[in-house]
């Protein structure tokens, strides 16, 4: 598995958890808004903050679509 993709099922698994929602949940809002894209555009720079951060981001990532 490549690093941007254990990376992209990271950032899944602490949205789920900070969020307290189900995979499939998440997922789909992923697949939805593009976040799947956007962590793969972005992943240079995401990778290197905390995961308080990269929640946050994903948050906002979304309220902007």
């Amino acid at each position: 598995m490549s690093n941007t993709a254990h990376f992209k099922v990271f950032c899944l698994e602490r949205y789920k958890s900070q969020h307290c929602m189900k995979g499939d949940e998440v997922i789909s809002l992923f697949i939805q808004y593009g976040v799947f894209d956007y962590l793969t555009s972005f992943y240079d720079v995401l990778h290197s903050f905390g995961e308080k951060y990269i929640v946050e981001n994903i948050d906002e990532f979304i309220l902007s679509r």
